[in-house]
């Protein structure tokens, strides 16, 4: 078959694709030739739908004559979206302002996914900042009282967080600065897990008349470091499914099994799993999300993150007839800007 054959057809197949998206009809020859220029006759396009058809690309549902895309149709289809389409300044300004007014990490996060959910009218999902990626940008020690300390961790990905240190002998203001020192020291810049490692060994190292307070604020930091928060998602516009209800086959459970499987937060984990480069986005379509529940579904995904360290994934989840280009447009964007966001705090 010479190229200009498969150009052809793939313009007719990425026609179906357009029309079937928004139309969610299945599309007949007749209809193809009046609504696209094609620059051919009605026979050529029967044909060439019928070598579509034949090579699985599209199939022709029972109750009619016209055809829609299966997986494999819109795999060729979002394998030959060139580019991502660019967002125009006025989208990237509004996105930009809804994720700069977030007043801390969980609150940039949880407006990001209502702005993609919004966005492309699917199910949003963000991944919290992968901790094992994150390094210590700043080690804040406030006294409370001279027996009471919070202590404030903040990391290059945004997030903050506070301990409170109770400790058994009062601490004066020279010596509060000496243990300051010796912990910022030895956290700045490290990754947590080389942090938490520093940490623990500093009362070795620390002078005998603050040895019990750098073991006790020891102690409370290496559980802060080592904690583990890289299994927490945020998700958003689950009622979208209600929307797409009709391209949820009973036959495949409906849309009741991808509430199900997006409530397992390991499932939605493993999906977000493929994508740990940011700048590149990658779209599972139906049964390539090797999960059971999903098989009626797309997942569009990719990283975020700042300076090419990826903190943590976000995507969409919907129908598998949804709109690619804008999908993927729309998650490519407001990945950028979470991380951007992100990595000015």
């Amino acid at each position: 078959m010479s190229s200009s054959t498969d150009d052809r057809r793939f313009e007719i197949l990425r026609a179906i694709v357009t029309d079937y998206v928004s139309t969610q009809e299945p599309i007949g020859s007749k209809a193809l030739v009046e609504r696209h220029h094609l620059g051919v006759s009605s026979a050529t396009v029967r044909n060439d739908m019928a070598a579509l058809e034949a090579e699985g690309y599209i199939a022709q549902p029972h109750t009619s004559s016209g055809r829609i895309p299966t997986d494999k149709g819109y795999r060729m289809f979002v394998d030959r979206i060139s580019e991502i389409k660019p967002l125009s300044a006025a989208e990237r300004r509004a996105i930009l302002s809804v994720l700069d007014n977030g007043v801390d990490l969980d609150d940039v996060l949880r407006r990001s996914v209502r702005l993609l959910a919004q966005l492309t009218r699917q199910v949003a999902v963000i991944q919290y900042p992968v901790l094992s990626t994150a390094r210590v940008r700043h080690l804040e020690v406030v006294s409370l009282s001279p027996t009471r300390l919070l202590l404030v961790v903040i990391t290059d990905t945004g997030r903050v967080e506070q301990r409170m240190v109770t400790l058994s002998e009062e601490i004066d203001e020279d010596n509060l600065v000496r243990v300051r020192d010796m912990f910022s020291t030895a956290l700045d810049g490290k990754r947590l897990e080389d942090a938490s490692v520093a940490v623990a060994e500093l009362p070795t190292t620390a002078p005998a008349d603050l040895r019990e307070a750098v073991i006790t604020i020891a102690t409370v930091l290496v559980e802060t470091l080592v904690e583990r928060g890289d299994d927490r998602l945020v998700l958003g516009g689950t009622s979208n499914l209600a929307r797409s209800a009709a391209d949820f086959s009973s036959n495949m459970g409906g849309m009741d099994i991808v509430l199900d499987a997006l409530e397992e937060q390991v499932v939605v984990l493993k999906l977000l799993a493929h994508t740990q480069r940011t700048g590149k986005v990658t779209v599972q379509i139906g049964e390539e999300t090797n999960t059971e529940n999903l098989r009626s579904t797309s997942v569009v995904s990719t990283g975020y993150g700042a300076s090419g360290t990826v903190f943590g994934s976000v995507g969409v989840v919907g129908p598998t007839r949804m709109d690619y280009p804008g999908t993927i447009a729309s998650v490519a964007a407001v990945a950028k800007y979470v991380g951007e966001v992100l990595a000015d705090r």
